[in-house]
């Protein structure tokens, strides 16, 4: 018999444009497992992905977040800039 699987999306996205990979995992993986199968796939030596904040359909989660067919696993970029700075510096500079 063929063990279960859960189909799910990794949406990556990049200043040069966005990267987005489907795959098939044995039920019961994480978000962890499936971001490992994407580096081997693309035969990276380094995970591009260590660190990176991690979403479900816009809801943040952990590495150990187990997999459920059909989840979009988003993986956020680091903000550029603060919020709090970019505001006061717009303010600063209209006055």
């Amino acid at each position: 018999m063929a063990e279960p699987q859960v189909e799910i999306e990794i949406v990556w996205p990049r200043p040069e444009g966005p990267r987005s990979w489907r795959l098939r995992l044995p039920a019961g993986s994480t978000a962890a497992d499936a971001l490992a199968t994407v580096v081997l796939a693309e035969g990276w030596s380094q995970d591009p992905f260590e660190g990176s904040p991690l979403g479900v359909f816009s809801r943040r989660i952990e590495p150990a977040y187990v997999l459920q067919g059909g989840d979009r696993l988003e993986i956020y970029r680091s903000l550029q800039v603060d919020p709090k700075d970019a505001r006061r510096r717009r303010a600063s500079r209209s006055r």
